[in-house]
């Protein structure tokens, strides 16, 4: 604009004097010239438009141009993790010691955005452990008839827990049934949610991949996922919810199939495993339901995993868990429908000395992975786990849990694990 005002200022002078000196043809040609002038500006004004971006923060950098073609989002999230263990010695016989110790869970960076519209894309590393692995690297066209269609590496359509991100999970960790669930792997997936956003439907076909996105090229891997969501209730732009949802997947392992995990903490050793199972064939069958009420919320789900074996019949594993959690400042969890999964808490008033205190959670869960079936003895765990998350802003919490668990037949042991999150 200030160009454009420089140039009108210049052409005002240039006309004055002409005039005063020139005939009518010259004046013509004056004329022409300045409106050929007027139109090259216009256009670069145009041009302008278009390339330049607006700077500004929601919950991370963001950039647009003023017509908002082009989108770019940079963000990332830290995870500083503490862990204090205590043991029955039977623990310790059949699994170790579990040390006390301190790790980042998750150190990440992404890139994510829209190309003209109907292209969105993200781009996210992890640099937990030293080095930097694939998250998420994929595109997605949005304006298909049918439904979005998404290709790359992202998570397969499984569990509302695993599509919840975990900047926004309720405990430090997942619970023991998301030992079933796919996660991230190289796909193609199609899309729906209804235009009132109160239902969403998703299928994709997969092949099983390494952290960096790639498979040893074998001839087994491929996995097809698909999974349906609903929202019976949904009023007070969440704060009164009901969600139900139903996942299914078959996959194709490369010979062998197995299931283990830790407890309900990321620095514990694991304590059920079903060991390698010669077989190319596993179903889970996945049931989730959570009702959001003001500051209380419920969460539930059951999976279960069948096996098929090259010799000897079929194995089934299951587990599930039920966890419920209170706003004692009077927040709730927050739904993004669009998704079929929970998003970032907003505490009425955020952290700060002599002013607001936060958002305060207290939580409880109860959740049980039985891996024996037939005659294979992978071991049966339960966990009990409750705690309490300090949101001190959008962008940062606090979070600490205790974990109980029972290995059953076995012993049992008591965590305390502390987390300091930030996330943009």
């Amino acid at each position: 604009m200030k160009e454009k005002m420089l140039i009108s200022i210049m052409v005002i002078l240039v006309c004055a004097l002409s005039i005063s000196n020139a005939g009518s043809s010259e004046l013509g040609e004056i004329k022409q010239k300045l409106s050929e002038l007027d139109e090259r500006t216009s256009k670069l004004e145009d041009n302008a438009q278009g390339t330049n971006f607006r700077v500004f923060w929601k919950e991370g950098l963001n950039l647009a141009t003023e017509d908002g073609t082009f989108k770019l989002k940079m963000g990332g999230r830290l995870m500083n993790d503490w862990f204090w263990s205590s043991e029955d010695d039977s623990i310790k016989t059949s699994f170790g010691e579990q040390e006390d110790g301190v790790e980042f869970r998750r150190a990440r960076l992404y890139f994510s955005g829209d190309i003209y519209d109907n292209v969105k894309y993200k781009l996210q590393f992890d640099f937990e452990g030293g080095d930097a692995d694939f998250k998420d690297a994929w595109l997605c066209i949005t304006d298909f008839p049918f439904g979005d269609v998404k290709i790359g590496h992202f998570k397969e359509p499984f569990s509302l827990e695993e599509l919840t991100s975990s900047k926004y999970i309720t405990f430090l960790e997942r619970a023991l049934p998301n030992a079933f669930a796919p996660s991230r792997n190289n796909g193609i997936m199609l899309h729906r949610v209804r235009s009132d956003e109160r239902m969403t439907a998703a299928i994709g076909l997969f092949r099983d991949t390494g952290s960096y996105g790639g498979n040893s090229g074998d001839d087994g891997g491929y996995n097809v996922t698909g999974r349906i969501t609903a929202l019976p209730i949904y009023e007070n732009d969440g704060a009164s919810l009901v969600h139900v949802g139903a996942a299914y997947s078959h996959r194709n392992p490369d010979d062998t199939y197995s299931v283990s995990s830790r407890p309900e903490a990321h620095m514990a050793n694991t304590f059920v495993n079903t060991g390698s199972i010669a077989g190319d064939r596993a179903d889970l069958l996945g049931l989730e339901a959570a009702w959001v009420n003001g500051p209380l919320s419920l969460q539930s789900e059951y999976i279960t995993s069948e096996a098929g074996r090259f010799t000897g019949s079929d194995v089934r594993f299951d587990g599930y868990y039920v966890q419920a959690s209170y706003f004692l400042t009077g927040e709730h969890r927050k739904y993004k429908a669009s998704e079929a999964a929970f998003s970032r808490v907003k505490p009425k008033n955020n952290y700060s000395y002599g002013g607001g205190s936060g958002a305060w959670e207290v939580k409880v869960r109860v959740s049980e992975l039985d891996l024996n079936a037939n005659d294979i003895t992978g071991g049966k765990l339960n966990n009990i786990t409750t705690g309490l998350n300090w949101y001190l802003n959008p962008n940062t919490k606090i979070m600490w849990d205790w974990v109980h668990a029972d290995r059953n037949n076995i012993g049992q042991a008591n965590m305390l694990m502390m987390r300091l999150q930030f996330d943009f």
